[in-house]
């Protein structure tokens, strides 16, 4: 027998959650706790447990997300056709939202289950099952009816495409998204020298150029005290490259940083940018076994141009990387040319998505899709070849 159960905290979870054989840390207990205690304000998750005979055998994330105009739309403009386009969008997205996955992170960090034990189809039935549940739920004690469900973040060999008829089924059409920019760590780069070693002469040089312009800057790991006593500042930075996002469906809290270093000690590393001890810029990075996540970064706008600031975290990121022995790192989808330039290579990302309303039709959703996430328009660098 095939059952489901939806948790509503982290706390309530049962024991075996952690003990899936599932290697994705956000997925786990320690990263979801300290999500939950610091969650943007317009987003709350419910965790699904998926049972046989009583054994746990798969979970899911499910995220709620309350979107209005003022979250997602950062800038204003004073342009007729972009203030109605905003209008229209926000008429028919603006209100609650059910996401299988993290909506703060990119990838495929929705759900794990057991093969073995279990087939894709069963998964994804069960959970469907739970999603409906979901939505009377929040209908009954929120008074706010669903508007849009998806799934997303799936790599274009990931198993969930062989799902197809479960998504037809259900109304859920694919659409495609900005791509993910991952760096594949090569065997033979021991150390940073080998990564920069391995770039032609053009981008070595540019590679010297930005670290001359970064001389003056001193980089620092900062620790919990640190995070903590300085959260204001943090925030403030990461506010600056934030809103300069023309679209953006949350913001985080303040301790955000704080919540997740508390809650998953080394495996959360935030590194810092100093002038004369003054802090004008971090990163954030999440060590998930093999794989290295670059998480939220923030700098003093001011100074980008004239220290390369962006170019030499991802820099950093990489060297962190290399050193630690990672596999690969995953850079997510935005300012894929310059990240393309130190030789992460575009990874194409699907999601899945229906409207509840049946008078919003699908074609209506896609171009609604393409606005808040457009395709950009871009040239991929080589910079080893």
């Amino acid at each position: 027998m095939i059952d489901y159960k939806i948790y509503n905290t982290v706390k309530s979870l049962p024991v075996s959650w952690d003990e899936l054989s599932t290697r994705d840390i956000f997925l786990k207990t320690s990263f979801l706790g300290g999500l939950e205690k610091s969650a943007p304000k317009n987003i709350s998750s419910y965790y699904i447990g998926i049972f046989k005979s009583n054994e746990l055998v798969g979970v899911a994330i499910i995220q709620r997300v309350e979107m209005y105009a003022d979250d997602i739309f950062r800038k204003s403009s004073n342009n007729r056709l972009k203030q109605l386009a905003k209008q229209l969008v926000s008429k028919i997205v603006k209100g609650n939202a059910l996401v299988i996955g993290n909506l703060m992170h990119t990838g495929q960090h929705g759900f794990y289950f057991e093969i073995e034990k279990l087939s894709q189809d069963q998964f994804l039935n069960t959970l469907e099952k739970a999603i409906q549940e979901l939505t009377l739920h929040i209908r009954t004690r929120f008074n706010k009816k669903i508007r849009i469900i998806a799934f997303k973040d799936y790599f274009e060999d990931d198993n969930i495409h062989k799902s197809y008829q479960f998504f037809k089924k259900n109304n859920l059409y694919r659409a495609m998204v900005q791509p993910n920019m991952v760096l594949s760590i090569d065997k033979e780069w021991k150390h940073p020298e080998d990564y920069i070693t391995a770039f032609n002469k053009k981008y070595r040089r540019r590679y010297k150029t930005a670290r001359k312009k970064f001389a003056n800057i001193e980089s620092r790991e900062l620790d919990a005290e640190y995070i903590e006593t300085n959260s204001k500042t943090i925030f403030e930075l990461y506010e600056t490259v934030s809103d300069n996002a023309k679209v953006n469906s949350f913001k985080l809290q303040k301790h955000h940083f704080t919540c997740l270093k508390n809650h998953l000690k080394d495996r959360f590393r935030v590194f810092g940018y100093f002038i004369n001890e003054e802090l004008v810029g971090f990163y954030t990075l999440i060590l998930n076994n093999e794989i290295l996540e670059t998480y939220f970064l923030g700098y003093n706008k001011n100074l980008q141009n004239q220290h390369q600031m962006y170019l030499n975290m991802i820099f950093d990121m990489a060297f962190f990387g290399i050193e630690n022995k990672f596999k690969s790192i995953v850079y997510a989808r935005t300012a894929m040319e310059i990240k393309s330039s130190i030789g992460a290579k575009p990874k194409t990302m699907h999601i899945y998505l229906k409207h509840t309303n049946n008078f919003v039709a699908n074609t209506i959703l896609r171009c609604i899709v393409k606005y808040m996430n457009p395709i950009q328009k871009w040239e991929e660098r080589h910079p080893f070849s």
